[in-house]
This record gives structure tokens, C-alpha cells and sequence, in this order.
């Protein structure tokens, strides 16, 4: 089991299952009522901060140096893997990790930031350096290696594009509600 004591941050009410890898815990900060789903696993090399409410479902991964920020009411659905580094496949160096740091380069690392109330559906990839607006929903098998602009827009395919709009009242009436009720864990 995850030994939670040695995150930088550990809100209330966090859940974390049994078969959760979080490298370099120390630079790890999970807010208020987040759940991380067994088989995830998340690199926190370049610091990683996970919003209130959170959600991250199994077989995921957030891997890099990079750094990962994900924003309250927000989560990332089964196979979903965000990548804060990239290796060069150009070749003119190696590439898998085993080999030893002067064989290979990176062409990208950076940090991917996840707005608040967004939903990354099950099979996206995300790319180095990516920032994805409030309330965007992305359709399974997204592949996102731009920044994704317009809040509250439902974005799909490979690369991700904007596909419709979404509502967003309904949403922000419900936050005063939980908040209301549940009081507010900010």
C-alpha cells in the first residue's frame, strides 16, 4: 500500500488503492477528496500537483520530467497516459530508457497543466508542454500535442480538434452546491 505520509501534500479525504506507483513522492501535492485508481502510475520528478476532487482511473500514467498540474473537479479516464517528455527519434541518438543518459536526448520536456473541470476520456495521450482550458471534455483515443484553447469545448481525434461546445451553468451551480453542503476545501 501507498504510504501517503510522504507526499509533500496529502489533503482530507484522499484516496489512494494498494497498487498505485507515485515515484519521487516528495515533490508530489494531492488536494481534498482526489481518488487515484489502482495500476496508475506517476513520475514525480518535475513536481506534480492534483487538484480537489480529482480523479485519475486505472492503467493511466503521467510519466516525465516535465511536471503534471491537474485542476479541482477534473480527471483523467482508464489508459489514459500524459507524457512530460519526449524522446528524440530522429536518429541521431538511442532511445529506451536503460541506456545510459549520454546515448540519448529529449526533443521536448515540459510541463502539461489541466484546467479545472475538465474530463481526458479513456485512450488519450498527451503531449510535453500542453496547456488544456477549463471544462474541455476530450473523445476516447484523443491525441493531444497542442494546447487545448477554448473552455468548455468538446475536442476529438488525432490531432485533437474542437468538435462542439459544451454547457457550463449547470456545472458551476453544482460546485456551490457540493461546497454548500460539504463545505469548501479550499
Amino acid at each position: 500500500m501507498f504510504d501517503k505520509s510522504k507526499l509533500k501534500k496529502c489533503g482530507k479525504g484522499v484516496q489512494i488503492f494498494d497498487n498505485v506507483i507515485i515515484t519521487n513522492p516528495e515533490n508530489v501535492e494531492i488536494d481534498d477528496y482526489a481518488r487515484i485508481d489502482d495500476f496508475v502510475k506517476i513520475i514525480g520528478t518535475g513536481g506534480v500537483k492534483i487538484g480537489k476532487y480529482v480523479h485519475i482511473a486505472s492503467f493511466s500514467s503521467v510519466i516525465g520530467r516535465g511536471g503534471f498540474e491537474i485542476g479541482d473537479y477534473s480527471g483523467l479516464s482508464c489508459y489514459c497516459h500524459v507524457m512530460t517528455e519526449a524522446a528524440d527519434e530522429s536518429g541521431k541518438c538511442m532511445t529506451n530508457a536503460p541506456i545510459p543518459s549520454e546515448f540519448r536526448q529529449y526533443y521536448d520536456i515540459g510541463k502539461v497543466i489541466i484546467g479545472k473541470y475538465v474530463d481526458i476520456s479513456t485512450g488519450n495521450v498527451i503531449f510535453p508542454n500542453v496547456k488544456i482550458a477549463t471544462g474541455i471534455v476530450t473523445m476516447v483515443n484523443t491525441v493531444i500535442n497542442n494546447d487545448l484553447t477554448f473552455p468548455w469545448t468538446i475536442y476529438g481525434g488525432s490531432p485533437a480538434r474542437p468538435v462542439k461546445s459544451r454547457e457550463s451553468k449547470i456545472i458551476l451551480k453544482m460546485e456551490k452546491e457540493l461546497e454548500k453542503r460539504y463545505g469548501s476545501t479550499t
